[in-house]
This record gives structure tokens, sequence and C-alpha cells, in this order.
């Protein structure tokens, strides 16, 4: 007879003893009388764990199951009730009519009920009340949180922590509980007799009935829980969470402290450095109070304020020294635990103090060897950052060692900090681009290989002696690449790069293997880098072999690859469509592409005119690149990553621009006027930050009119000011005539800011208007009543003057675009063309001229020029496109300086419309 074995028994097993159906039929043992606890107590373990891994539970069922489970409250199987207890509290979430059993739950809270059964009872009662009830059990949840049983207690402040979302006006209320059971001198009585009742006598220690003893705690955990309910309670209120912090804290040695749980005390050490970075102003304070959590008996204290230390904004040298100690220390400590948060932490702070780190390289060299391979890592990237060109060879050694023993993520840790390396010492390229190429054959994931490419792609970029040498090793790379988002970037690099090397044609063959051997989408990117051979060869010969090559793949089975073929054929007989396809070397900005066609799609009356893609501002493909380029994985894996900001990150161009397009269209009136042109890419401040009114003004440019946006702040709480409107006053003769004003009815501090829309007409749509307003804030201000918080009946007429707002070239009606700028030049010989002399006496440089010209103009510098190569003598060469049709502009600016004279400026334009020539002119002799 053949037995199975254990594990496929333990298998079979377990399947049929974890199953649904099964629990659910099994469950008639809540009905059994006598009940057997052990058998509910068993189904009651299978239940949760089925909860736990994912199984769900329908409504009828989870009912079913939890009023059957509630059947066996009587019972007086301690161990069972508990079960009982989180059996319900996990199946409250799906099951229906809970509420029903508030009272049963209620009864083992009282202060004559087992102790044991207290905690479960609170928390069960948390996930079965509604928001409604809070204030019903407020009295129960009081008693609870300052029970002198450390189990009770912390059940009470948790509940209450997941209680406050829903009712956070009653559980502010236990403010002063929570304080109380933070500031906690014990924890429990040791002795049987004890009677202390505490709050209300729920407290009681000690039950006559039971003879049930509370066990005394050391750990004083109750702290933690309560600290964290405690500055739940207060964190919109500063002032209370630093006036708790100082508290707590234990002054400058932080000897004087209450907290005795070590957690409590990291937890307290991380709300005071989310103080320090919302308030600078008391940097010096609280660095006091970091620096004496640094001497505490816990290590996990004297780790955390180092961190925090580490971890603050504009932290100097002097400032790091005691943490860079405490660190130091833990990098010789026999636990893993200590040595590993040690080196996490050196290697963030390497990556801006590597001076101050370079004080533990001694320490951290021998931990390169160490057996915990996470720790060694951490060791060597640190060192890395920190060393100095002598040591890179032994270090580069030390890693090829155990690179095969470590995971794909520290590989890429190690190789971002190789990658960075390689730039601070370019003269040590050879050894590092040997490692780069050896752990490319390695085996590894898709992580790993995108990082060691990158890092060669960096050294082609940026150290040209061994751009040759990388470009083969890539080369051998994609003939055995698994990666096909790899293959594609290489082949599209040698593309590049290829056609500039002193022979090229050693890189055909790697390449036109990719057309034979690889799928679809590689060996449609083969075709392409073949094409930019074929384009840029200076032999004709060399031309020639690249198109029976790329003849050869007009018969690819896909039609990709066919017609990329085809139209490369096409382009490399025709030295046009080649400048343009594949010389070109501008592209759209992807940002302003995007907000053109989304209001392209949004205008019902734009459908009827084809898309102008005239009107959009291109960018060199290096700006693409530096927009697209990926943070580099040094920052994000090598360095833990550190508190998250209070302040989201800035919205893009793009998001900036959709975010203006719908605010305007969702008002009737101006989505009469059309597509905008032209956005203001930055908001103008027309107050002071310190005022209690702030403004800011954004210009939308339309084709017939033009709007000024006004942002309005209201930062005083108690006025409220109604019928807001900014009045304007343009100079004469400006060509603009108002058309509509839309007011706030109502701004208080709560609904700042608020928008106040002013609509001006343009006479002649097809000038360029360039002129100055004078603005005036008006509202009524009313007082709000402190009792009712409703404003004031009465309120009295007052005005704000406002700085005045400029309606100019550059940045209203001129946007930068790139493009390449002889070529350009050269196009436009035959469009509108304007030479001027200017005498720019005030400037005392070249450099100073260029920048201002570039800032009132606010066009696209190009090819370098905004920095001269000579004090004397300067050409800065600028290219840009004017809103509403006017079409591109180039402006030539030839530039002489001597002292006493400063620069002389020859002003050369040419564009594409004789108006945006003008416009040109008139700003720089404005």
């Amino acid at each position: 007879m053949a037995y199975a074995s254990k594990k496929e028994d333990e298998s079979g097993l377990s399947s049929y003893y974890n199953n649904k159906t099964t629990i659910i039929q099994e469950a008639r043992v809540f009905n059994d009388s006598p009940i057997s606890p052990r058998k509910c107590r068993a189904l009651l373990t299978r239940i949760v764990y089925l909860l736990y891994i994912g199984e769900t539970f329908s409504a009828q069922e989870a009912t079913t199951l939890f009023f059957g489970t509630t059947k066996l409250f009587q019972h007086k199987d301690s161990a069972l009730r508990q079960m009982v207890y989180l059996a319900i509290k996990e199946l409250a979430t799906t099951a229906e009519d809970v509420i029903m059993v508030t009272s049963s739950i209620m009864k083992d809270m009282q202060p004559n009920s087992e102790v044991i059964y207290r905690p479960n009872a609170i928390r069960a009662l948390c996930r079965i009340i509604d928001p409604s009830m809070a204030q019903g059990v407020e009295r129960f949840f009081k008693a609870a949180i300052v029970d002198r049983t450390p189990s009770i207690s912390s059940a009470a402040l948790v509940s209450s922590y997941h209680l406050f979302p829903l009712a956070k006006d009653v559980v502010k209320r236990w403010v002063n509980e929570a304080q109380e059971a933070v500031s906690a001198k014990s924890s429990s009585s040791f002795f049987p007799g004890s009677s202390g009742g505490g709050y209300l006598n729920f407290g009681s220690s000690g039950n006559s009935n039971s003879g049930y003893q509370p066990i005394p705690s050391t750990s004083y955990i109750t702290q933690y829980h309560a600290l964290g309910l405690l500055y739940l309670i207060r964190q919109q209120d500063r002032m209370a969470v630093t006036k708790m912090i100082q508290q707590l804290g234990g002054g400058k040695s932080g000897a004087g402290t209450t907290l005795k749980n070590s957690m409590a005390l990291c937890m307290l050490i991380r709300y005071t450095a989310k103080v320090m970075e919302e308030d600078p102003n008391i940097q010096k304070q609280i660095l006091d109070l970091l620096e004496g959590w640094l001497r505490h008996k816990s290590d996990m204290v004297n780790f955390e304020a180092a961190r925090a230390i580490c971890e603050m904004k504009n932290v100097n040298a002097s400032q790091l020294t005691k943490p860079i100690a405490v660190l130091q220390l833990f990098l010789s400590s026999p636990k893993p635990v200590l040595k590993f948060s040690a080196t996490r932490t050196l290697a963030t702070l390497a990556l801006t103090h590597p001076a101050a780190v370079a004080s533990c390289n001694v320490d951290l060299e021998s931990l390169i060897t160490d057996q915990n391979r996470s720790v060694a890592t951490y060791a060597i990237t640190t060192l890395l950052k920190t060393g100095n060109e002598a040591s890179v060879d032994r270090l580069m050694k030390q890693i090829t060692g155990f690179m095969s023993e470590i995971s794909d993520e520290f590989k890429v840790i190690i190789v971002d900090a190789i990658r960075s390396l390689c730039i601070k010492f370019p003269t040590k390229h050879v050894s590092m681009l040997a490692f780069l190429s050896g752990v490319l054959r390695d085996e590894g994931g898709y992580d790993f290989k995108r990082a060691v490419v990158e890092a060669m792609f960096d050294m082609i970029k940026f150290i040209s002696d061994c751009k040759e040498q990388a470009l083969s090793h890539l080369c051998e790379f994609i003939e055995d690449c698994e990666f096909t988002k790899l293959s594609v970037r290489i082949l599209h690099l040698l593309g590049l790069e290829g056609p500039k090397a002193p022979q090229p044609t050693k890189y055909i063959r790697f390449i036109y293997n990719r057309v034979v051997l690889e799928n679809a989408t590689v060996r449609a990117a083969a075709v392409t880098s073949l094409a930019k051979f074929g384009v840029n060869a200076v032999d004709d010969g060399l031309r020639r072999s690249i198109g029976v090559l790329l003849n050869r793949c007009l018969d690819d089975v896909d039609d990709e690859v066919r017609d990329r073929a085809a139209m490369y054929l096409k382009v490399m007989q025709e030295a046009s469509l080649a400048d343009t396809y594949v010389k070109e070397e501008s592209v759209f900005s992807l940002a302003a592409l995007e907000s053109k066609l989304v209001a392209y799609v949004n205008d019902v009356d734009a459908s009827a005119q084809p898309f102008d893609a005239s009107s959009i501002p291109k960018i060199s493909r290096a700006q693409l690149a530096a927009e697209s380029t990926r943070p580099s994985t040094l920052d994000t894996i090598a360095a833990p990553a550190t508190r998250a900001s209070a302040s989201p990150p800035p919205p893009t161009a793009a998001e900036t621009q959709s975010a203006y397009v719908q605010q305007l269209a969702d008002i009737p009136h101006f989505a009469e006027y059309g597509t905008v042109l032209n956005s203001s890419a930055k908001p103008a401040q027309l107050t002071e930050s310190e005022t209690e009114y702030q403004v800011t003004c954004v210009k939308h440019i339309f084709r017939e009119h033009i709007v000024f946006q006004f942002n309005v702040s209201n930062t005083l709480p108690d006025t409220v000011l109604e019928q807001v409107v900014v009045v304007m006053q343009p100079q004469a003769d400006s060509g603009l005539t108002e058309d509509v004003v839309f007011q706030i009815d109502s701004l208080s501090c709560a609904n700042s800011p608020g928008i106040v829309y002013v609509s001006f007409k343009r006479d002649n749509p097809k000038e360029y208007t360039t002129t100055s307003f004078q603005c005036i804030l008006k509202f009524i201000s009313k007082e709000l009543d402190p009792s009712t918080g409703r404003p004031e009946e009465e309120g009295y007429e007052d005005e704000y003057q406002l700085e005045e707002v400029e309606l100019s070239a550059g940045g209203d009606y001129i946007i930068p675009s790139y493009a390449s700028f002889s070529s350009e030049w050269d196009r436009l010989r035959s469009g509108a063309t304007a030479t001027e002399t200017f005498s720019l006496g005030a400037m005392e440089s070249i450099k100073a001229a260029c920048d201002s010209i570039i800032e009132l103009l606010n066009m696209e510098p190009l090819g370098g020029t905004e920095t001269p190569s000579s004090p004397s003598v300067h050409t800065l060469q600028l290219s840009g496109l004017v809103t509403g049709g006017g079409g591109k502009v180039l402006v030539r600016c030839r530039m002489t300086f001597s002292r006493g004279q400063g620069v002389t400026l020859e002003l050369g334009v040419r564009a594409e419309q004789e108006n945006a020539c003008a416009l040109v002119v008139s700003v720089v002799g404005g």
C-alpha cells in the first residue's frame, strides 16, 4: 500500500481544511449544546486566517458567520472569548447590521468585567460603531485611556487613533487623557490587592470575582500609542506641537524626559524634525534637543537623532560632527542592524557632505568584507563618493570580488556610484569601463542592465577618450541582449555617435545583424540607425552600401520596417529631406505641443481649419534629453528616501497651461474668444509677500482679446472681502478697450485665493500692443462676528494700490523656440529684415548685455552664444516664435565693448512677418 508523502498530505488537508465552503458549513458548531470551546476556537482561527490571506465573504456569508460568532459571548472560556472578538472585528467591515451587538460588547468594557476581555472589547467596538455613536461611548474610552493596565490603555489609544478621521470633534476632547497617558510614571501596580480605580473607578487592577491581576509592564508601550494620538489631535496647531516637544523633550541633555519607551522617543524625534523643517527659526533650540538625544542609552534613539540632524536643511559641517561620531561607533558594533543603518545614513549624507563623511573611511573599509553584503554594498558606495583618485583602483578590485554575491538592487547602487565616479575622475575611465563591460556580460535583470548601459552612455557623453571603446562594448552587448528597450536605445546611440567615429564602418555589421536576427521593434530601430550612417557618410561607397542594405529591408515581413526603409531610401537621395528628417537638431516642445493639441481638440470651431504646427515652439535635442532624463538611481535607491516635503512638487509647464485653459473654458464668455495663443509662464507678483492682501497676475493672449487673471488672497482670518474687483487704467492710445470684468463676490481667508478676470478687446488684432496699466484693488471689507462666524451687515469700501502690470513683447507675444540658426537665417533672407545700431552705455560687460537682451526679448539663445567667449567682441544668436500667426523670428546681436563707452550693439532681425520684425526692434529701441 502506497502512502502519500507528508508534504502532499498536508497540502491536500490544508486546501480542504481552509476551504470557505467547508468553513461556512461547519459554522453550525456555534449552535451546539453544550458548546465545544476547542472546536469553536479552531473554526474562528480558520475564518480569521482566510480573511488575512485575502479571501472574501459575501455580505450574506459574513453576516451569518458574524451573528453565529456572537452566540459565543456568554461562554466563560477566556481564550474562546478573545477569539470571538478577533473574528467579529474582522467580519464587521463586510457583515450587515453589526451595530446590534454594541450592547453585548459594552458589557465587557464595564469595570466589573474580566480585565483580559476589555482590550479585545475596545478594539472590536471601534470597528462596530458609526461616527454618530462616538459621543455615547466617550465615557468608556476616556476611562480606558488612563487605565493602569497597559493592554487596556493601549487598546483604547489605538482605537481612538482609528476613530479620529470619523469623529474628530469627539476624539479631540480626549486630549487631557492622552496627555496623562503620555506622562504616566508607571505602567501598572505590582500589588495584588491594589484597588486604585483610576479615572471614574474604571482602572481597577484587582477583581474580587475573577482573581485576575494585571502583569506589570516595563516597556511603557502606552506612551508610544498616546504620543501618536496626541500628535494626531494637535497636528494642525504648530505652536501646540512645539510646546508638546518642549515638555516631553527633557531639556538640552534629554535626561528630564518623562518618555521611557524608545519608540515613543523616536516618534518624538521625527515630530521634532518636522517642526524644524517647517519653522527654521527654531532650528538652534531644536538642534540642542537632538544633540541631547544622541547620548540616550537606547541605540534606536541615538540613531534616530543622528539621522534627523543629518537630514536637516542647510546643515553645516560643524553641526554634523556629533551625529557622525555616533554613526561611526555603530560601524564597529557587533549588531548587523546598527551597521546597516549607519552605513545607509552615511551613504545618503555622502551625496551632499562627502568631506564630513570622509572621517569614517577607515571604519567603512573594514566593512567591505562584512558577511552582510548589504552592509558591504553601502560601505563601498560611500567610499566611492568620499574617496580620492588614488583609491579608485583598489576599490574596483574589491567590488569585482563580491558582485556575484549580491542582489540586482544592490548591483544597481554600485553601478550608479561608479557612474558618478566616472565624471568625478575621468582619468580612471579605463578601469571603470573594464568593470562595466565585465558586469554587462554577467547575468542580471532589466534594471541592472539598464543602469550599466546608462553609465556607459554618460561616459560616451562626458569622456571623449573612451567613446570608441564604450561603443564597441555596447555593440557586443546587443549581439546577445534579451531586452528590447535596451537594444533600441543602443541602436539609437550608435546612429548618433557612430557616423562621427574615425571608422564608422566597423559598427555597421553589428547594426545589420539586428535587422536579420531580432524582433520587429529592434529591426525598425536598426533601419533608422543604418539610415543615419548613410545620410552622414562622407564616402560615396559607404552610402551606396547602406542603400543596398536598406533595399534588402524592403522585403521585411513587418510593415513598419518596410515603411522606414522606403522612406530613408528616398531621404538619402534628396538633401533637403535629409536636413529635415535626419539632420534636424530641433524638436517640438512636448509641453507646448500637448497644450496646443488639447486646445485644438476642445475648440469646436478650430476643427474646420488644419492644425497649425508652426505656432509651436521648438527646443534642441539636448534640452529634450534634459527634460526627460530620469532621476539618477543614485538619488533614489542608493540614498534612502528622506521625509516627504509638506509642499507638493511644483506643476510642470504643461500642467500649468492646461489648468489655465480649463479655467478659462469654464467661463462661457471667454469660450467665444477662441483658442488661447499664449499665457504667462509665471505669475507676476503685484504686492509684497508680507501684506494682508496678496495679488498675482497672469496674462492670457487671444487673437482679438487680452484677459488679465488676478489671483487675490485675503490673509486676514477675521475679515471678509465682498465685491472684489481690480480697476485697470491703460496708457493713452494703447489700442485696448475694456470688454468685461468678473468680480469675486466674497473672499475670506478660508476660500483664498479667488480670481478676478479683466478682459480688454484689441482694437487692431494685427498689432502687438505694448503698454502698462495702473491697477487698484477695490472691495467692501466686513468684519466676521466671532460668535456666529458670519460677516456683519455693515461694511466699508476700501481700495489697495497694486504694482503696475506690463504688457510687453517678451513673454507675452514672443515664445522661445529652438532653431538651426545658420540654415534658418539663410531661409529668412527673403523675408522681413531690419538692422539697427544701439549704444548701451550703462552695460558694464558683454555678458551683462547678453543677459539683458535675452530677458527683454524672452527668446532662445542658440549654440551657447549666451556665454561670451571674448570680453570685447561677441555675437549673440536668438530664436523665437511670435504668437497670433507672427511666425518665426531670428535675432543676431553683434556686440563690442570698450571701457568708458559700454556696449555697442548691431541688432539684425529676420522674420516671416513684417510686424514681428518691427516688434523686436521696438522692444530693444523702446
